[in-house]
């Protein structure tokens, strides 16, 4: 990745955009200034992300919190799958007309963001192919607008934080949601309850033989039992996500190319994308960007990479008691994890909870935490961007 100057002047932050099938349909990047006395260059902040997310990578909504770096991004060159958020009290400003109406006619896609104190003028409505209306704010209850009040511009909820939230904004007419949908209860041991699925329980008995090293032999006749799990493993590792550069053809030969310790992580991403309820693909998302940011993290504070993997399975499995439907305790005690993996898990300490503590972070798009949490691992800004964005197209090639 180049080195861009621009990325030690912001602070990023990131969530999805999930549409009403759970499918993730763009990514939100959330960027600040990260000293007010100096104001990033928007054309070098549209370089930099132009480099890990091409025309081809998929849609990017921008939120950006600085209104003279906004301002000056109205007025630059954006590609086409560069999304411009515009808060309403910009969007209301005469003097951002004209940018904004050149964008649209250039065919970028602008979001009004909140309610505009004044109506829009009526040639400025059709700029704006969605509104983002914040949970906080929302005033539908699913039911027709009231007589005289019209709604032309589909909109998007943000500030969604858990699995029913999501849906109740489905439910009032949302077209996608912005947010985590991960801060739902954690599930509680109860007697009775039902079981894994028959894969799932595959993929834990595999984790632990490879954990034992097992023969080869005795790994194979696991997923004998499993045919699609063969599948999904030699997919996952032909991806271009992990770069080995030549085709995996058989079980045996990808342990013969990558070894126990990354096949491990590889098993530890099957276990989280196992899941057969739809409504848990966000969850899924962010499980896999979690396990791949903290390993870009640990690789840039030069954590060896059998620390690194460590990280990734901590990052995956921090999700892992939503996607199965069980409390985290009665998971670590089937599936073999390092001590470290289950302090910060199970007791939020020890050395990988500073870095799980700094992808929460950036996943809740908190300038004052992100400073703090990468203060605490002694990681420059810089380093902590450049490796989420590593991370981000990483996750990108597993899609």
């Amino acid at each position: 990745m180049t080195e861009h100057p621009v990325l030690g002047q912001v602070a990023l932050g990131y969530s999805p955009m999930i549409d009403r099938h759970r499918a993730i349909i763009a990514l939100r990047l959330t960027v600040f200034p990260v000293r007010p006395e100096v104001q990033p260059d928007a054309t070098a902040l549209v370089a930099a992300l132009v480099e890990v997310w091409p025309a081809d990578a998929g849609r990017i909504s921008l939120d950006i919190v600085s209104e003279s770096l906004l301002a000056g991004l109205m007025r630059a060159d954006l590609p086409l799958n560069l999304m411009l958020e515009v808060p309403a009290f910009m969007a209301g400003d005469p003097a951002c007309s004209d940018a904004l109406a050149a964008l649209y006619q250039a065919g970028n896609t602008l979001l009004i963001k909140g309610r505009p104190f004044a109506p829009l003028p009526r040639e400025l409505l059709p700029c704006f192919a969605y509104s983002i209306v914040d949970l906080a704010d929302e005033r539908r209850d699913g039911m027709p607008p009231p007589g005289g009040v019209s709604r032309n511009v589909p909109h998007v909820q943000s500030g969604v934080r858990t699995l029913a939230e999501m849906s109740d904004a489905f439910a009032r007419g949302a077209i996608a949601v912005l947010g985590w949908p991960i801060d739902d209860a954690a599930p509680i041991k109860a007697a009775g309850g039902r079981g894994a699925q028959p894969e799932l329980t595959a993929i834990v008995e595999l984790i632990n033989r490879v954990d034992r090293h097992e023969e080869v032999d005795r790994l194979e006749a696991v997923m004998k039992n499993e045919p699609t799990l063969a599948f999904k493993l030699l997919r996952y590792i032909n991806s271009p996500g992990f770069g080995l550069g030549v085709q995996v053809s058989s079980f045996r030969h990808a342990i013969m190319l990558v070894g126990y310790q990354r096949l491990k992580r590889w098993l530890a991403l099957l276990l989280a994308a196992g899941s057969r309820d739809s409504a848990l693909k966000p969850v899924i998302y962010a499980a896999v960007r979690r396990g791949l940011v903290m390993e870009e993290l640990g690789r840039d504070s030069g954590c060896d990479d059998d620390r690194r993997s460590e990280l990734f399975i901590c990052g995956v499995f921090s999700l892992l008691d939503r996607l199965m439907q069980q409390p985290v305790d009665e998971l670590l005690e089937r599936i073999p994890t390092s001590e470290a993996v289950r302090d910060a898990l199970l007791h939020s300490r020890g050395p990988h909870q500073p870095y799980l503590a700094l992808v929460r972070a950036i996943e809740s798009a908190s300038v004052y935490d992100i400073r703090a949490a990468a203060d605490a691992l002694l990681m420059a800004v810089p380093a902590v961007n450049r490796a989420l964005l590593r991370a981000l197209v990483a996750a990108r090639q597993l899609d």
